[in-house]
């Protein structure tokens, strides 16, 4: 496109993600003429700030695609499988955020700093943003994987509350609240008590698998265009509000050293370096995180078992660039810069 500016279409509006999307196309200043707001008919009529003024929610519908440019999709899958291809057909490039298109042979899933050449070709117009956790660990692999070959990653995750939305984060500040005064907790949207505890937060999939831990395995494949990288993640939830973090290790087909990986890690893309000594307090945390946009990477070190491995901790702010900044960031470099 040659268009100074865009109609730029959000669905999902409302929730925590597309907020987010709204506060980043006007952070970084995106060419938008006009903003369509979408979501369900129950949210119709409300009012959401936008630039110097607001935006009117209308429903979504078969017809709220028309003249639409860009559509940034953050309402689920289903809303995704069904409301994607009209978007699409209607002329607009569909950047979603569900899970509905990932896997799909004929979807790029993009990563900007990663792959954005895969963007370029879409033959059902529609592009895939990864899930939070997948994204931020490989703008952490990327240059590492570039110098020397990712074959081995073990990750384990701390992640947010907000990654399962909105009511989530709500049910943590309410159970947290009742867990300090001594009465009972009631968990409203976790499958057990989140205050002050981990779980273990997502659907089953194969193999004992949760399906979160399963997307890191396919996703990071599909993303890096290697399907022989080994991924072995486990995932799990902590009463954090905002900003996932992950514990990687990671083998190479060749040797690297931790002070390489630094070098490399060093001005990447995306990335900022945390490569302070170890000390307490010294290493990237989600509180810090929250409301930036770049990965956090520190403790990068030897790994003390597997010669020529390394270890690391990489932080990010799920709803930024876990979301709502991977995909305004998909749609800048194909039709901005």
């Amino acid at each position: 496109m040659s268009k100074a500016s865009f109609v730029v279409a959000v669905a999902g509006a409302t929730g925590a993600v597309g907020r987010e999307m709204l506060r980043t196309l006007e952070q970084r200043s995106f060419p938008v003429s006009k903003l369509v707001a979408l979501a369900s008919k129950r949210s119709a009529g409300q009012r959401l700030p936008f630039g110097a003024g607001e935006v009117v929610i209308e429903a979504l519908g078969p017809k709220s695609f028309e003249g639409v440019d860009i559509a940034l999709f953050s309402a689920g899958a289903s809303v995704a499988r069904e409301y994607g291809p009209i978007a699409a057909k209607a002329g607009a490039v569909v950047i979603d955020n569900s899970s509905a298109w990932r896997m799909d042979p004929e979807v790029p899933l993009v990563v900007p700093e990663v792959n954005i050449e895969a963007a370029k070709t879409r033959p059902k117009g529609i592009i895939a943003n990864p899930n939070c956790s997948t994204i931020q660990m490989v703008v952490a692999l990327k240059p590492l994987h570039d110098a020397a070959r990712v074959k081995t990653i073990i990750v384990s995750t701390y992640q947010a509350t907000s990654g399962k939305g909105q009511a989530a984060v709500e049910d943590l500040l309410q159970q947290t609240r009742a867990a300090l005064a001594g009465e009972a907790v009631t968990p409203a949207v976790f499958p057990g008590r989140m205050a002050f505890n981990v779980l273990c937060d997502w659907k089953a999939g194969e193999n004992d698998y949760s399906e979160e831990e399963l997307k890191m395995v396919h996703e990071t494949r599909k993303i890096m265009g290697d399907a022989s990288i080994g991924v072995s993640p486990t995932t799990v939830r902590v009463p954090v509000v905002n900003g996932h973090s992950e514990s990687v290790h990671v083998q190479f087909h060749r040797a690297m050293s931790a002070e390489e990986a630094k070098r490399l890690l060093r001005g990447a893309e995306g990335v900022v370096l945390m490569d302070d000594a170890y000390a307490p307090g010294k290493h990237p945390q989600p509180f810090s995180a929250a409301g930036t946009d770049p990965v956090y990477v520190g403790r990068v070190r030897d790994d003390l078992a597997v010669a020529g491995a390394i270890k690391m901790f990489v932080v990010a702010d799920n709803l930024r660039k876990g979301a709502a900044l991977n995909a305004v960031q998909i749609a800048e470099r194909l039709f901005v810069r």
